[in-house]
């Protein structure tokens, strides 16, 4: 943020703000694909493929009722988190209104992984609060693992029978494994976590990598002062991100699985791709593999822009364009003090990777497909006469 929410937006106008990034978190597509299917009872198969594309639905799960799951958990999640800030915010000075309101803003803000808060400082202040870090935490894994991730193990609980799909199983496995990863380095290498004490320095190092990988963008200690290689590890977990039916940005770590398959594939001289004795489906692999091209080519166009208009080191400049593209919120400083340009090729970033960037390009290419299918229907026309 550039301003601060709390100083320069009044109550509406910051109700405005958490009701917008409640859309995005959720998603346009699926907000207007629940509604289609309550009022005509179908979807397109444009859409279905932009759905499909956005949150990679294993064949398992039925449409109508995963769309059902996204709000419900949404909300569910939300109201259990506000309580939970409302419990951490107790004694701080602020009246019940007040209170509920900020525990409301920063349990949706949390949840959507928007990174909003009504705190100027963040939460640098709550560094040693266990209470708000793991609330942040809580909500923040839970929206970015995703609905897919929730719905297939509450299936599993609800129906014993029921198998839970590979796409949560390397989901979740893959976040593990990156997110304890992420807090060992940050623990050991990062001199302004090193110095802190006990419990606190656990907290920072887990922090600041779990907000990196869900991309929420909030923060407990300062990302200006962070070393070089320790602001690389934070840049590539935020291009990885976290699940592709989460409310988070970034790559996707099933598009890395995939490309990674893909890759080993090729280097084997394979047709199947392969990860963990597990065949990936050939249109996974297209999708993952057309995402990491577009992904890759939009944030080296976004770091070359910036680095014509503006005036800050290589690094900073790939922190806030990869921080940008992957919707995280975080920042070196320099977001303030970035020309109009600057400002305006950011913005362009955040828009397409809040979109996605797969399906910024089927929407792109929408015009193609719809020429092509004309083009189909003339030619049965012709066959017919």
């Amino acid at each position: 943020m550039t301003i601060s929410l709390s100083d320069n937006f009044t109550f509406f106008g910051q109700f405005v703000v958490m009701l917008l990034f409640q859309i995005g978190g959720i998603g346009y597509m699926t907000f207007t694909t629940y509604i289609l299917l309550n009022t005509s009872h179908h979807t397109s198969k444009w859409r279905e493929r932009i759905l499909n594309a956005a949150f990679a639905i294993p064949k398992s799960i039925e449409l109508r009722p995963f769309l059902k799951s996204v709000i419900i958990f949404t909300v569910l999640f939300e109201i259990v988190g506000t309580v939970f800030f409302y419990i951490g915010f107790e004694g701080q000075g602020y009246d019940f209104w007040e209170q509920l309101w900020m525990s409301l803003f920063h349990s949706v803000s949390a949840f959507c992984t928007a990174g909003f808060s009504l705190l100027n400082s963040g939460f640098v202040d709550y560094v040693s609060d266990g209470w708000i870090n793991f609330t942040i935490s809580f909500l923040s894994i839970a929206g970015s693992l995703g609905f897919i991730v929730f719905s297939d193990f509450w299936l599993k609980l609800a129906r014993k029978k029921h198998e839970v799909s590979y796409t949560s199983k390397l989901i979740f496995s893959g976040f593990f494994i990156l997110l304890t990863a992420g807090t060992i380095a940050m623990y050991f290498t990062e001199p302004s976590i090193v110095a802190l004490d006990g419990a606190t320095r656990f907290y920072a190092s887990f922090f600041q990598t779990m907000t990196a990988m869900t991309t929420v963008g909030f923060n407990t200690i300062d990302n200006g002062a962070l070393v070089v290689p320790v602001a690389i590890v934070t840049i590539l977990l935020m291009y990885i991100g976290a699940s592709p039916s989460g409310t988070s940005g970034g790559l996707k770590i099933t598009t890395i699985v995939a490309t990674i398959a893909y890759l080993r594939s090729k280097l084997k001289n394979s047709s199947d791709f392969l990860f963990f004795n597990t065949r990936i489906p050939d249109e996974r692999v297209d999708a993952a593999v057309s995402t990491f091209i577009f992904y890759f080519i939009l944030s080296f166009f976004g770091i070359l822009f910036l680095t014509f208009s503006e005036t800050e080191s290589l690094e900073k400049i790939s922190f806030e364009v990869l921080s940008a593209l992957g919707t995280v919120g975080l920042t070196k400083g320099i977001t303030g003090d970035l020309s109009f340009f600057g400002k305006a090729v950011i913005t362009c970033l955040m828009f397409i990777g809040r979109l996605g960037v797969l399906t910024f390009g089927l929407a792109m290419s929408r015009a193609y497909v719809k020429n092509e299918n004309e083009e189909e229907q003339e030619q049965e026309k012709d066959v017919a006469v």
